[in-house]
């Protein structure tokens, strides 16, 4: 791992359009509430068995909601030979809960709730 990014430094990196791959590593339930754009959803559980969705990946900033499994997902993501050679890999230190920037949600058709389950990112 290669430390921790604010979330105004990558609001930064993403504004000015660097190649990063956000992992959010939320389960899909809350990812899909509310999640950064262009991120992807690779839950805790299962990067191990994924990881190799990011071969080739230049920059990695993994997302959790407060900060501290990212953490280890980022170690873990780190670890797999299939990135580039000076990948770096980093968590957003503040988890999704200190992302002021925008945020996303999927559109579902869950019926008479479906426009408060879209309101609120946790």
């Amino acid at each position: 791992m290669d430390g921790e990014i604010s979330a105004d430094e990558l609001e930064a990196l993403l504004d000015d359009g660097e190649d990063v791959r956000v992992v959010d590593i939320r389960q899909r339930a809350a990812f899909e509430r509310g999640h950064i754009p262009d991120s992807e959803n690779i839950p805790f559980s299962e990067l191990p068995q994924s990881v190799d969705q990011l071969e080739g990946a230049d920059r990695v900033v993994t997302v959790c909601p407060h900060g501290q499994a990212s953490q280890q997902a980022a170690r873990l993501i780190k670890s797999y030979e299939g990135l580039a050679e000076d990948a770096r890999v980093e968590s957003l230190a503040s988890g999704i809960t200190g992302w002021d920037g925008d945020v996303v949600a999927d559109d579902r058709d869950e019926g008479p709730d479906t426009e408060s389950a879209t309101e609120s990112p946790f």
